[in-house]
């Protein structure tokens, strides 16, 4: 029988200063387990300003014992190439932009205040991994192997490209297996928390529903989370939005 979808019913967790929509019943409960919160962090991204991210924190910190803030920097690099960089002009807008990015999320956490329960990365520190590898080696493999995981690995890096192309164009073939390849490097973090930063279970978040959600979080066969990982869409509650199911927090 097919689980029910919490994101579909859209039953919000809470409403005072962000929702969460756990996307199944079994992201919920590892939601209300409450052991640890993973926030992704894209470099470029306007969305996680310094302050959003000191928010998140104040936020996540009423439900969960643990955070880590994870912002990519793999894979930056070869994408301004397919735009026509020079390799050293993409080098250095690529390394201006991680570490901008690094910046933010520091200045978040400072803003945070305590750094208790809050651990910062980058995906590059976890590289040489052997959990790292073995995840992103299973990741590869469904792009080729996997036609539905493929599908949704590429909408979504058609949409990510799509905040760097003009309006009304598509991304070349380069520049698509580029994004790929960059969203490839972040999945290990959808599929296994638990198994690379040593957590019980994770729940991973995000602003927006990702088309690749349902494929690893819904489906029965195929690539799948293992059966700690969670996500969750986190987005800055609607002020006129109805009240929704409150979840204490780990004070409660």
């Amino acid at each position: 029988m097919r689980e029910t979808l919490l994101g579909e019913r859209a039953t919000p967790i809470d409403r005072t200063v962000y929702e969460a929509l756990p996307f199944s019943d079994r992201c919920g409960e590892i939601w209300r387990r409450g052991e640890h919160l993973l926030i992704g962090v894209s470099p470029g991204n306007s969305y996680f300003s310094h302050r959003r991210i000191a928010e998140l924190i104040g936020w996540g910190r009423e439900f969960f014992e643990r955070i880590d803030i994870v912002h990519a920097d793999l894979h930056v690099e070869s994408q301004y190439e397919t735009f026509g960089y020079t390799p050293e002009h993409a080098h250095r807008r690529a390394a201006k932009e991680v570490k901008a990015t690094a910046r933010r999320i520091a200045r978040g956490v400072e803003e945070a205040g305590s750094r208790d329960g809050v651990r910062t990365h980058a995906l590059s520190d976890f590289a040489g991994d052997p959990a790292y590898r073995r995840l992103h080696r299973r990741a590869v493999d469904a792009l080729r192997a996997d036609p539905e995981f493929h599908a949704a690995a590429e909408a979504m890096a058609r949409g990510f490209l799509a905040a760097r192309l003009d309006e009304g164009l598509a991304p070349n073939e380069a520049q698509l297996a580029a994004g790929l390849r960059y969203i490839t490097a972040e999945l290990p973090f959808f599929l296994d928390t638990p198994a690379l930063l040593g957590v019980p279970s994770s729940v991973s978040c995000y602003h927006l529903q990702l088309p690749l959600t349902p494929v690893l979080f819904g489906r029965h066969e195929g690539l799948r989370a293992a059966p700690g990982q969670a996500y969750a869409v986190v987005r800055p509650a609607a002020p006129t939005a109805a009240a929704g199911a409150v979840p204490q927090s780990r004070a409660a």
